[in-house]
């Protein structure tokens, strides 16, 4: 049995790992509060809306409950969330406590790491944070529920995406008093925003003083779940204003409609062969050659740098119905790295890829803007991609392409430090790591795909 290292937190329980497979095991200390919460019809209850993960009760002794968790095969954490998916866990965590609270429970904790994104939804996956309430105590978890959700989401939606990585640098929370010194003096004013921020952000200082007073608060279960009820409403209408080139990519894109059609056409064709199941695809945009794999693919990661792309991915995603694809943010040139206690808490953007254990990385329209733009070698590039999966299908635009020729014309005088960038090179720094398969020009373009098999041993 191999506890996992970011459950430690709750004196609960904790989740472990064993051949593979997870589970969490319930301490004594919490037993009276399972029992009610099952007893109670919670649980099935909250299985049915799809709001918490499903679990089976495995063994129950007076040492320990185990229950086994519908296995999650890849988790996204909140710093790789767009703003609508951000929004969504939000919202979702204040609908739970709203239905606990009508039905006599309560979360004790509010984290935006108790939420996954499962079969393309939000699912809340802490299931010993759900206890009994106590009549008129206030939610204890508001202040952690602002810290991690309602404070990131107000600034990233005035000051742009980079603000919903909040917890990558801060994995409690930002403190609700730097919230307030960064949003603007007219938003005092605003109700929401006043109660949840600037009033309790005063509780932040009381914290930190050497005086502490014990005063009991005292608020109606009506009462809070109207305060939550307005709460929710606002973080629904909030809107992100954020929008870049890329995220309008294939509006812009140098492709003919035909050369489109055949790079679709070949990918399906390629993967078809390699019997991929599960896939990564790099730079992914909004998802539009990952969709193409959808009938023959159990599960897909997109991944890109822009959050409005990868909003826009899950959105559609959401419309459709489609369940298979895992959308997330994250700029390859600086990927979420390992953080918290013993740098083992939450786990790197690439650890968690390697355990996925993709059969194929996509990297499509994306070798030029690592290489050009990131100023990373071949050698370096192909490193990595051999570590994700046994097979790549990776597109190579050469110079003549009017990206290519966008990006080199950026560098000026620095220009000709790049020369190296071709066909030959590529191939050539790739084929050290990869075996190739198969190579093809589209038609109409100055770019070439290639699919490449790992070398293994």
């Amino acid at each position: 049995m191999l506890r996992h290292p970011s459950s430690y937190r709750d004196p609960s329980g904790f989740v472990y790992r064993e051949k593979a497979v997870v589970y969490r095991q319930i301490n004594p200390v919490y037993f009276e509060e399972y029992h009610a919460a099952k007893n109670a019809g919670i649980y099935q209850k909250l299985f049915d809306k799809k709001w918490l993960i499903p679990h089976k009760e495995i063994s129950v002794d007076e040492e320990k409950i185990i229950l086994l968790p519908e296995q999650l095969d890849f988790i996204t954490y909140p710093y790789e969330w767009s703003f609508s998916q951000y929004k969504h866990a939000a919202q979702l965590t204040l609908r739970l406590q709203m239905f606990l609270l009508e039905n006599n429970f309560s979360l004790k904790d509010a984290s935006a790491f108790n939420i996954a994104f499962y079969k393309g939804k939000a699912v809340f996956i802490d299931t010993l944070s759900i206890e009994q309430y106590k009549a008129n105590t206030p939610w204890r978890a508001l202040k952690q529920f602002n810290e991690h959700f309602f404070g990131p989401l107000l600034l990233a939606q005035k000051y742009g995406g980079q603000y919903l990585k909040t917890l990558q640098h801060s994995i409690n929370g930002m403190a609700l008093s730097d919230v307030k010194r960064q949003l603007p003096f007219t938003a005092r004013f605003h109700p929401i925003i006043f109660s949840h921020i600037h009033l309790l952000s005063k509780s932040d200082a009381q914290e930190n003083s050497e005086k502490t007073e014990s005063t009991e608060a005292h608020l109606s279960k009506s009462s809070q779940i109207k305060m939550l009820q307005a709460l929710e409403q606002h973080i629904d209408a909030m809107t992100s204003k954020e929008n870049t080139e890329w995220s309008s990519y294939y509006d812009q894109i140098n492709y003919q409609a035909d050369s489109f059609h055949t790079k679709k056409k070949l990918i399906k064709e390629w993967c078809a062969a390699i019997e991929a199941r599960k896939i990564i695809d790099l730079g992914g945009n909004d998802g539009t050659f990952a969709k193409e794999l959808l009938d023959q693919a159990d599960q897909i990661i997109v991944s890109d740098i822009d959050q409005p792309a990868i909003d826009q991915c899950y959105l559609n995603q959401l419309k459709s119905k489609e369940n298979k694809l895992i959308p997330l943010v994250c700029d390859l040139m600086q990927p979420s790295p390992a953080i918290g206690f013993h740098h083992n808490e939450r786990d790197s953007f690439t650890s968690r890829v390697m355990d996925f254990q993709p059969e194929v990385t996509m990297a499509l329209a994306l070798i030029h803007h690592i290489s050009l733009t990131g100023n990373v070698p071949f050698e370096m590039s192909a490193a990595y991609f051999a570590k994700l999966s046994p097979y790549l299908i990776i597109e190579f635009p050469d110079r003549e392409d009017s990206w290519v020729k966008f990006i080199l014309d950026s560098k000026r005088d620095a220009r000709h430090l790049f020369d190296d960038y071709s066909l030959s090179a590529f191939a050539k720094a790739y084929q050290q790591q990869f075996k190739l398969i198969k190579s093809e020009k589209i038609e109409g373009t100055e770019r070439t795909l290639f699919l490449f098999e790992r070398h293994e041993g």
